[in-house]
């Protein structure tokens, strides 16, 4: 992670210093020489960060260790300086006065020669670094340098392949088929068993009857289409003509006439290029083929299968446990007795249990133990984690180091900072991309924000196999994935002494944790004994990533926490015995990220949170006891991520939240009562919102200007939209009638995906008063309605071409759901009508109705049934507590797409779903009455 952190100190230096250094002779050419220097070891670091892997170069290792010692206290110094200088700023334009701002200009000026006199000092430490790159032979990489690779064959021994049968047979399956010439592309990380795959299938029997030719090429790094294209003329028999040829023109006619109409299949190992020109060469020479050819690629990325055309996309995934036993015993009980192979047997199953399905892992682990004779050497390597092993650099690690240094050195940064992560941890998208930039790992434009470029350095992580396990919403975005245990290993070898996983209790943990530590989880059962005080001294931590289960006498003291750690960018902290937050977190001046979430028992936030003015991210989800935020929240004028959601306590926003016009995350924004808090109108500056908000206390509003006035149509970013009007039954009709204007005065942007309208009170209730704009959000694929105690009628959604999901609760005054829900009058449905073309929630897929009380029918008549097609795609209903009702309409009786049906608590329409209704709902498949 050199590069991360001297990228920063550069970026640094040029916009912190610059302008006020100028004004001190004596120190601006120090400061030169200091980004000069920085700017000659940044050249050499790819050079570094190459060589540092082996034995041989524990010096290399050495040197990058001390340039990122100094390259941190240079950064801590350059951070202190420049929020100084931006709370002065602040500070300065509450000075009116003539004697306050030269006292204002004295301590600027204190400040800078402070600064100055410590830039002096860290110089000499990185002089005698950047010197001593020539004593190591470290240069600059002109031409990126590649990494050796082995050559594959396509010879294998099929008796040592262990499982994939069910992946072979696909694989020879698809190889068969008949049609086009296809390219399929097998896809996993490193060491997952691709060219095995590969070798198995190439030498089928019915493959190799089945092609004329089959030509087998390791392709690696770089993909030099004359070498390739020379190698399959080679294995067709064309060596001597190809000797002859230097042009690449010459050698792509030879191709495509060596295989014109021949049914060929080739297998190109190992593919690494993503440029598009390349493969296009070679691909159209082989188009000449005969039809039913196939092209089988291997490739650790999802981005070279897209390159090359790919029909078909095949993952690998990792071996099952049995298999993965057979393949670890196959090599470390080679040659053992079966008295050796009884006592190991229990060991060795939990060692291969520790690889996790690779395997490469299976097989070079599993060559070790074959070197290992007592069981005590075998319960040596089981307590060892996989990267501290003596196989791992060498062996297990070095196919991971080529899709390592295939990264770009941005990606590179932001997969090693993965190490911090416990293994098998689940990896919220958010929150990682939250964490990258607080490490200062993402650089927005003027046109991408951070985030949008976060989320492109998790694609291209996720499409080159770094990432796995992936969960994904209901409209198929990742939210959340695992990185494989060896893969996080491999970053945890990348890191080690910066990266730590802690536990308290563990004294082999906790010994770990020395002064080199930047980034460190520390998990706290219930069983051990609290927080370990050696913590507190690991004075030079950037990240600190705190779970404790937090209901034992012991736990994180964070006054001596916020005393200690004063170079904290990261803190997250939860636990149970957190009631209240310490005013020494004004301490924490460095940090960027402050996450207190869930915690359950906090209750108050002090006002020294506001003086975190690098602070990017809040998270106080989930801090259901929190009373109220900072009034001086407005100072936070840098925080991009204000994560509230569940703070049901908090009555009010504080004023000044308009100043935060950075803010792309604000989960809920509460509307005061008596006047103390932030008016709606303030959420107006908020620009850049998006993803999801949640507006309550909305009946506060009286005036429907302040409401037009929050310009929420404006806001493009939003996703998922939740207005709480908060009337009741008690409210008066002038209320009612107020809701209505303000209602319409809250319109969202068109492209909402998800809208739901809580506590609406209709000063007409026949009418069904709803706001105009419903109708034209054609994008909307959620809408939910709940607590509207006085409406009988439904708003008109039947036209949405996007919805999806409607959950409907508690509208007390609907007795009927008829024609009026599909949005026609029952005087438009005459014979003559064309109402036969009309579907009605064409793309409804799941519907619930909860504790409608009063609701007693549900049908459109025969008309309706008859003219209008309705909810073609329903799969799911859901009916809860809706006591009264006795019928369902024709229409989900004959609904071929129904899959689940769920009714509870109704017990008229249960007992009919019982009789009558059970020949219509037999053929439902999964009922739940």
């Amino acid at each position: 992670m050199a590069e991360a952190i001297v990228s920063r100190v550069l970026e640094k230096l040029s916009s912190v210093l610059e302008e006020e250094v100028s004004r001190i002779t004596n120190v601006h050419g120090e400061v030169e020489k200091l980004a000069s220097n920085f700017r000659a070891v940044k050249a050499v670091l790819e050079d570094a960060e190459r060589q540092q892997m082996g034995k041989e170069k524990a010096s290399v290792r050495d040197w990058l260790y001390k340039l990122k010692e100094v390259s941190y206290d240079i950064e801590n110094v350059l951070d202190e300086w420049s929020t100084k200088i931006f709370k002065s700023k602040l500070e300065k334009k509450k000075i009116c006065s003539f004697i306050p701002s030269l006292s204002f200009c004295f301590n600027r000026g204190k400040l800078l020669h402070k600064t100055a006199h410590k830039i002096l000092e860290l110089n000499g430490r990185l002089d005698v670094i950047a010197n001593e790159r020539e004593k190591y032979g470290l240069k600059e990489l002109s031409v990126e340098k590649p990494i050796r690779r082995e050559q594959t064959t396509s010879l294998v021994n099929l008796a040592e392949v262990c499982g994939r049968v069910m992946d072979k047979e696909r694989i020879v399956d698809i190889l068969l088929n008949e049609g086009r010439i296809d390219v399929i592309s097998i896809v996993g990380v490193g060491g997952i068993g691709k060219t095995t795959l590969a070798q198995v299938a190439f030498n089928n029997e019915k493959v190799e009857s089945h092609f004329e030719k089959r030509i087998w090429v390791c392709v690696s790094d770089p993909f030099d289409v004359m070498r390739i294209a020379k190698a399959i003329l080679t294995s067709l028999g064309k060596d001597d003509a190809v000797q002859k040829l230097v042009e690449l023109e010459d050698v792509l006619k030879l191709l495509r006439d060596s295989v014109k109409d021949k049914k060929f299949l080739l297998v190109l190992d190992d593919v690494w290029t993503e440029q598009y020109e390349r493969w296009g060469l070679l691909r159209d020479s082989l188009s000449s083929g005969s039809l039913g050819s196939k092209i089988l690629v291997t490739t650790r990325k999802e981005t070279v299968a897209r390159t090359m055309g790919c029909t078909t996309l095949f993952p690998v995934e990792q071996l099952s446990e049995e298999e993965s036993w057979l393949l670890f015993c196959q090599i470390a009980f080679l040659g053992r007795s079966n008295e050796d192979r009884e006592n190991l047997r229990e060991i060795g199953r939990k060692i291969a249990r520790k690889c996790k399905g690779l395997p490469l892992a299976l097989k070079t682990v599993g060559g070790l133990m074959l070197l290992k004779k007592t069981i005590k050497e075998w319960q040596s390597v089981l307590d060892s984690e996989i990267w501290e092993l003596e196989v791992a650099e060498e062996g297990l690690f070095r196919p991971l180091m080529f899709s390592y240094f295939d990264l770009p050195s941005h990606l590179r940064q932001c997969f090693s900072y993965c190490a911090v992560f416990p293994k098998d941890h689940v990896i919220e998208k958010d929150e990682l991309i939250g964490l990258w930039m607080a490490q200062g790992l993402l650089k927005g434009t003027q046109h991408r924000d951070m985030e949008m470029v976060g989320e492109d350095y998790f694609n291209d992580l996720s499409m080159r196999s770094f990432f796995q396990d992936f969960e994904k919403d209901a409209i198929g975005g990742i939210i959340r994935c695992k990185m494989h245990d060896i893969v996080h290993d491999f970053a945890q070898f990348l890191t080690r002494g910066e990266c730590l996983i802690m536990e308290a209790g563990s004294s082999s943990s906790i010994e770990g944790l020395n002064g080199s530590a930047r980034h460190v989880t520390l998990m706290i059962p219930n069983s051990s004994d609290g927080c370990p005080t050696r913590i507190y001294d690991a004075r030079n931590l950037y990240t600190l990533l705190v779970d404790s289960d937090g209901i034992g006498e012991h736990d994180v003291d964070l006054l001596k926490l916020f005393d200690k750690l004063k170079f904290l960018r990261i803190l997250k902290c939860r636990s149970e015995r957190i009631t209240k937050c310490s005013k020494q977190i004004g301490n924490l001046i460095h940090l960027r990220s402050l996450d207190l979430s869930y915690n359950r028992f906090l209750e108050e936030l002090p006002e020294a949170v506001c003086d975190l003015y690098n602070l990017l991210i809040l998270d106080i989800r989930g801090c259901g006891k929190l009373r109220s935020l900072p009034c001086r929240m407005g100072n936070l004028i840098n925080l991009r991520h204000l994560r509230n959601k569940s703070t049901d306590c908090v009555e009010f926003m504080p004023k000044g939240m308009e100043k935060l016009t950075c803010l792309r995350t604000l989960s809920e924004f509460v509307v005061d009562s008596g006047g103390k808090g932030a008016a709606l109108s303030e959420l107006g500056n908020l620009i850049h919102l998006r993803g999801d908000l949640y507006v309550r206390g909305l009946r506060n509003v009286r005036d429907e200007r302040e409401a037009e006035k929050a310009q929420l149509r404006n806001k493009k970013g939003l996703t998922t939209l939740v207005l709480n009007i908060g009337l009741t039954d008690d409210d008066e009709s002038e209320a009612s009638e107020a809701s209505v204007l303000l209602l319409e005065a809250l319109e969202p942007p068109l492209d909402l995906e998800g809208l739901a309208i809580w506590a609406y009170k209709c000063p007409t209730p026949t009418l069904g008063v709803w706001p105009s704009w419903i109708v034209s959000l054609t994008k909307l694929k959620f809408f939910g309605l709940g607590n509207c105690v006085d409406v009988e009628q439904l708003p008109p959604l039947w036209k949405l071409p996007s919805l999806e999901s409607l959950y409907i609760e508690n509208i007390g005054g609907v007795k009927k759901v008829g024609v009026e829900f599909l949005g026609i009058e029952t005087s438009s449905l005459s014979p003559s009508s064309s109402s036969s073309a009309v579907v009605a929630f064409p793309n409804l897929k799941s519907l619930e109705f909860w504790r409608m009380e009063e609701w007693e029918e549900w049908d459109y008549g025969s008309r309706g049934e008859e003219d209008i097609k309705i909810m073609p795609c329903l799969f799911s209903l859901e009916i809860f507590k809706c006591e009264k009702l006795k019928m369902l309409s024709d229409s989900i009786l004959r609904s071929t797409t129904l899959q689940n049906l769920k009714i509870h608590l109704s017990p008229v329409i249960s007992n009919r779903c019982r009789g009558e209704y059970e020949p219509h709902i037999s053929r439902i498949p999964k009922v739940d009455i």
